[in-house]
Order: structure tokens, then C-alpha cells, then sequence
């Protein structure tokens, strides 16, 4: 059976938009709080560990989705690839934080690129996924395309800019937890025009030479 447009938005009963909006708020003030606690000769592990700390203090009731912090040539990973190893990161690197994390019974995701040191393509490519990401959101609120012109629209300005869109990362649901159970799939095949408060876009770019890449996500709200 194929669910609708409308099922695929669906919620529970303890959704309220302002909550959600708040998780993302305190999610975002973890990626942030992370991203400060990391320095190179870290390993990714240990950046792991350390987040872990830094939702606790946040008040976190659970994860909802693996934490992700990805040094160096693991920027290229999907999400559901293992890094590689256990790098430490170095003085000129790159790295991405990705967290789902929830509060108040509503899901955070939150995501971004960071680098250490003044290399020109690393800070190129981590401005890259952003500008990307606030370009495809403004295309969202100005014309009202669907999940599936999204995508499509962020790969073709992404290849205008010179990187490559991982198109096998194409945004999510988020909702009341657990969200899973209204099965809304991927953003990038959804076919209807995303509802604010519910959908995360990602973007995921490879340099087109050099081994890394950067990551952006945020609500569409």
C-alpha cells in the first residue's frame, strides 16, 4: 500500500511545533558545545565519549539516532557506513557532528562541518555544505516544491558550485518520538510540499578531488 501525502506527515498527539522548534534549539547548542570540546590529537571516539557528556548536561532524555562525529576522510561516509578506523584528528582537518536527540518527547537533528587549522579547501568545503543547504531552504520557502524538486534542485546547484551532492542522503522525518512509526521515508521522495516542523534537509558534498567532505542538516521549519 502506498501512504499518502498526508499520512506521511502525519504526528502523534504530544506534537506541538514550538517543542519540536525547542529540540532543535537545544540540539543545536550541543553541536555547538561539542564542537568547542574538539581539538586535534582527539579521536573520534573520544569525541563520541565527550558528546555523550554534553547532552547529559543538556538534559537529553534519549538519542533517537547514533551520534555521529566524523574526522577527515570519514566526512565521506553515509550515515549508515562505519568510520573507518579511529582517526585523530589533525591540526589542518575536517570533521562533521551529526546528532538526533530528543527533548520534552520531541526529536532534535542537527548537523555540520567544522575545520581545524587555515587550509583554503577544507574551509571552502565546509562553507560549501552550508551555503548549499540555506540555498535549497530559501528555494523551499520561496516556491513551495516538493521533497523530490528539492533534491533535484540541490544537486544541480550543487554541481554549479563545483562539489558533489551525496544523493543517497536525502533528508528525513522528524516528529514526537519515536517518529518511525508514521514511516514518512526520505525527504528527497517525498512527493508533496514539505510541511514546516517535520522534515530535516541534509546535504552531504564530496570535494570533486580531494578525499573529504562536509555535511549540513537542520528542520525545515
Amino acid at each position: 500500500m502506498t501512504l499518502s501525502n498526508s499520512a506521511k506527515e502525519a504526528t502523534g498527539a504530544p506534537y506541538q511545533l514550538a517543542l519540536m522548534k525547542h529540540a532543535q534549539r537545544l540540539t543545536w547548542e550541543a553541536v555547538e558545545r561539542i564542537a568547542a570540546n574538539i581539538h586535534p590529537g582527539m579521536r573520534e571516539s573520544q569525541a563520541r565519549e565527550m558528546s555523550q557528556q554534553v547532552l547529559q548536561a543538556l538534559g537529553m532524555q534519549r538519542i533517537w539516532h547514533p551520534t555521529h562525529i566524523r574526522f577527515a576522510s570519514n566526512t565521506l561516509k553515509t550515515f549508515k557506513e562505519a568510520s573507518e578506523g579511529d582517526p585523530l584528528l589533525g591540526e589542518q582537518d575536517i570533521y562533521f557532528i551529526d546528532m538526533g536527540v530528543v527533548f520534552e518527547g520531541h526529536e532534535g537533528d542537527a548537523g555540520a562541518t567544522f575545520v581545524t587549522g587555515d587550509d583554503p579547501h577544507m574551509h571552502a568545503c565546509a562553507r560549501a555544505a552550508k551555503t548549499l543547504f540555506e540555498e535549497v531552504e530559501a528555494h523551499w520557502r520561496a516556491q513551495g516544491v516538493s521533497g523530490v524538486e528539492l533534491y533535484r534542485f540541490a544537486a544541480e546547484r550543487a554541481q554549479q558550485m563545483g562539489w558533489r551532492l551525496n544523493m543517497d542522503i536525502k533528508g528525513h522525518r522528524v516528529s514526537d518520538f519515536p517518529h518511525a512509526i508514521h514511516r514518512g521515508g526520505n525527504l528527497g521522495d517525498f512527493a508533496g510540499q514539505p510541511s514546516a516542523g517535520l522534515w530535516i534537509l541534509e546535504i552531504q558534498i564530496a570535494h570533486p578531488e580531494l578525499p573529504y567532505g562536509a555535511f549540513y542538516e537542520d528542520l525545515l521549519s
